[in-house]
């Protein structure tokens, strides 16, 4: 009997989501013998054509990871969804536009001419910049086109079920994996971690205030954090009671709050609104000049409650009159 085949992918992404995959050390041995891996760039020689050339629905299962920033990646999420029975967002850039989502604060404009034009580093006095089709000394070469936003994968395509984290977890990569090959699949849509908030793992939990009222907000690197502490009750951003637990509390164990990574529970709609509304309300000073005071101590906050989760959120990107309804 011929053996299941998967796919991995890799779209606008650090890389992370592989290395979660090898870490899956001596368990990695049990996938490769009960699967037949049809696509995985990164670790395989593997051309396009081959994956065009297949039977739509012949792979059992691809695991994607990263946004949607080039049309190449729209491309190819659009034919392995095609050739795939179940299409996995895979990390928080698949599921919810992660890292590079951030970029949709700028518009491409103003990336590409940073990047190309005015960037302290650059040299490139004729301040050429890269070009869809450009023909020299009889080749032409083709290079993907730069879209205006970054979209996380199910504003592309149909998906089947998402694996959080940045990175996902060696334990729920193993844990998914079962799922597929032993077919106990949850319903479709299904988020594959716990469906509680991170609070309830953490080790801290014990001393997460009920009534705090915040008069400063210090960032890490500010102060030394007590480890046995909620850094909540020490007026430290803490993404924990508006986060998808999971993670076996890696960074608060670490002793660094949440930042996010594995995106809301199923009954938080916006995960930058939830905490930060929570922490607003919490605020000690009424009067706006003492409460600009205490907000000053979070100087990004997109970068701190939409780090992960920008392209997904209600905002999802800076307005732009010059994008087009499709994100295109």
């Amino acid at each position: 009997m011929p053996k299941p085949k998967v796919a991995f992918y890799w779209c606008a992404s650090c890389g992370g989501c592989e290395e979660t995959v090898v870490d899956l050390a001596e368990d990695i041995l049990g996938v490769v013998e009960k699967v037949d891996i049809v696509l995985w760039p990164v670790a395989m020689d593997f051309k396009y054509k081959d994956v065009a050339a297949m039977p739509d629905k012949s792979i059992v299962a691809t695991l994607l990871n990263g946004a949607i920033r080039t049309s190449e990646q729209e491309e190819l999420a659009v034919l392995l969804r095609r050739k795939s029975q179940y299409l996995i967002a895979y990390g928080a850039c698949a599921q919810l536009g992660g890292i590079p989502a951030l970029a949709n604060q700028f518009s491409r404009e103003q990336i590409l001419k940073f990047n190309y034009e005015d960037c302290p580093a650059l040299v490139n006095e004729k301040k050429t910049r890269p070009q869809i089709h450009f023909e020299e000394a009889g080749r032409a070469p083709h290079l993907p086109e730069f879209r205006n936003v970054v979209r996380t994968l199910d504003q592309v395509v149909d998906v089947d079920f998402y694996i959080p984290g940045c990175p996902p977890t060696p334990k729920l990569t193993k844990a998914a994996f079962d799922a597929l090959l032993g077919g106990k699949l949850p319903p479709k849509g299904s988020v594959l971690a716990p469906d509680i908030a991170l609070c309830d793992e953490c080790e801290r939990k014990a001393t997460k205030p009920t009534n705090v009222a915040f008069t400063e907000f210090k960032r890490p690197h500010q102060a030394l954090a007590d480890p046995t502490k909620c850094f909540l009750a020490q007026g430290m951003v803490c993404m924990g009671p508006a986060t998808r637990s999971g993670c076996g509390a890696a960074c608060t164990s670490g002793n660094m709050p949440c930042t996010g990574c594995f995106g809301p529970t199923s009954r938080v709609r916006d995960q930058g609104a939830k905490i930060l509304s929570s922490l607003c309300a919490n605020v000690e000073a009424k009067d706006e000049e003492g409460i600009r005071k205490t907000l000053a101590g979070i100087p990004d906050p997109v970068g701190t409650f939409y780090r992960y989760g920008l392209a997904k959120s209600i905002l999802r990107r800076k307005v732009d009159l010059a994008m087009t309804g499709n994100g295109h």
